[in-house]
């Protein structure tokens, strides 16, 4: 049965594998003067290694009027539709633009995040969908679950995202860039500097610390998403799975093409979400 909040997203949340009911829309990828949907036939792995050419962009207003035309003709009585950071992208203002133009009631959620950052905010709001809650309670649960969650992230280089533009308050580290291995996180839908260390080696020991200190005692669920580091990423979440006393989900991934040409291969990143949100 189709429950009648239909529950819409974007392909940067990532989502794991099981999650079912949620439609996700696709951005593009351009490389060179090919143009490919998110998620159909390039890796983040591959689009990475092509970095100098990979160019990105939103889903147009009318890629979202029609995922939620379909939403309504499968019975939806409603759409909520979490998004991206509009700091980021313009993913969210297309959905907007195509909410308007709707023949039911769609609630369009500006994430603040990416990656699980988003997704552990979608599953929050098709829980709540499956559960038979009204638009503005599935709402509210994506958005408590969103402001529960923090991501913290470890990248080779900041040079891919200088080129993409998405670099935001982390150019502050440019300068020191060649001398340091920086550690980022996500702030007000932002990419912003959180610590500066010497080593690869240490700045992973030290992303490992941070999100054992942001679980601290409380249920959470982690992910650990990474772009062409497989073994980093396995290895950070042995480690976790051991050191987070309460530890509900842990799910590992490669984060998909669009994430991986602005920050380049190497890239680790945990996603830390309160369950008691």
């Amino acid at each position: 049965m189709t429950a009648a909040v239909a529950i819409v997203t974007d392909s940067t949340a990532y989502l794991p594998d099981d999650v079912t009911g949620v439609t996700v829309v696709p951005l593009q990828i351009g490389i060179g003067a090919e143009v490919h949907e998110e998620a159909r036939g390039r890796t983040a792995s591959e689009t990475a290694r092509e970095w100098r050419t990979v160019t990105t962009s939103r889903p147009s207003p009318e890629r979202f009027e029609r995922a939620y035309k379909e939403a309504a003709t499968a019975g939806a009585t409603a759409v909520a539709s979490v998004h991206l950071s509009g700091e980021m992208s313009g993913t969210v203002d297309s959905a907007r633009l195509a909410a308007g133009e709707a023949h039911l009631p769609v609630r369009v959620i500006d994430s603040r995040s990416i990656g699980m950052g988003l997704g552990f905010g979608v599953m929050a709001a098709a829980e709540a969908a499956t559960s038979g809650a009204s638009l503005e309670e599935v709402a509210d649960a994506a958005l408590r679950r969103l402001r529960a969650t923090r991501s913290l992230f470890y990248v080779d280089t900041l040079e891919h995202l200088r080129r993409g533009g998405r670099i935001g308050a982390a150019a502050s580290l440019l300068g020191s860039a060649l001398m340091i291995k920086p550690l980022l996180r996500i702030t007000g839908g932002r990419i912003a500097p959180l610590e500066k260390v010497r080593t690869a080696s240490r700045a992973l020991a030290r992303l490992e610390e941070l999100a054992v200190e942001l679980a601290g005692e409380r249920e959470v669920d982690v992910a650990v998403q990474h772009v062409a580091a497989a073994p980093r990423a396995a290895a950070l979440a042995a480690r976790l799975r051991e050191r987070v006393p309460r530890l509900f989900e842990l799910y590992v991934g490669e984060a998909g093409p669009v994430v991986g040409a602005h920050v380049g291969p190497g890239m680790l990143g945990v996603v830390v979400s309160r369950r008691d949100f």
